[in-house]
């Protein structure tokens, strides 16, 4: 019995925290950030995109300012990533992390060869071919996988924590608070019972000889 009482205390605690984190949100927004596929083809096509743009106008520039847009273009991956994986449980995580990975990768690559059949395709001092693009494609699905699988596990296991520390906040609060408070009428059972009058019982009669 404490321990059903105790999983109906988490639920509602669960419960509590969810509708206070909760915010309005274009329902445009919300249906792309639950596809995986929309929110995948996006993110490859942007960052495509936004690649073959700082090569081609920081080529001149130096390595430092090259690493930064490239940290900036990997931030906005992760967190496409974790816009999309926010609106599901943790339980789903296992497989839509990778499949986010894996259709991210594929699109990117599809715009990388769509940039170059343009020849807009930066890759090292000139411009990269068709002959290119499969290695392009390899590399992409290994380390998009690699990096926002890693980065999905970190995220699981910080929500995990992060949960687990305002459960035990709350549920301490709402316990020390239940105590204080006591039972409802649990003072006027006290007082009925301090002025019951104790009841006699009567001595039994001498049995007649």
């Amino acid at each position: 019995m404490s321990d059903f009482i105790a999983r109906q205390n988490s639920e509602r605690l669960r419960q509590r925290l969810s509708a206070g984190v909760t915010f309005r949100e274009p329902p445009a927004f919300s249906k792309l950030a639950r596809s995986t596929v929309e929110m995948a083809l996006v993110t490859g096509v942007v960052v495509r995109v936004y690649r073959a743009v700082v090569l081609t106008n920081t080529s001149d520039s130096g390595g430092l300012t090259q690493a930064g847009l490239f940290l900036l273009g990997a931030a906005f991956v992760l967190l496409m990533a974790s816009l999309h994986l926010s609106r599901f449980p943790l339980r789903r995580w296992l497989w839509r992390a990778p499949a986010f990975a894996a259709l991210e990768a594929v699109f990117e690559s599809i715009a990388s060869l769509a940039l170059i059949l343009a020849h807009r395709e930066p890759l090292g001092s000139g411009a990269a071919t068709l002959s290119d693009w499969p290695a392009l494609l390899g590399t992409l699905l290994l380390r998009h996988i690699i990096v926002i699988g890693a980065f999905s596990l970190l995220l699981a296991l910080v929500v995990k924590l992060v949960r687990y520390q305002l459960l035990k906040r709350e549920h301490a609060a709402w316990t020390s608070g239940a105590v204080r408070a006591g039972i409802p009428g649990e003072g006027m059972i006290e007082r009925r019972q301090a002025h019951r009058p104790t009841p006699t019982v009567p001595f039994p009669e001498r049995r007649k000889k």
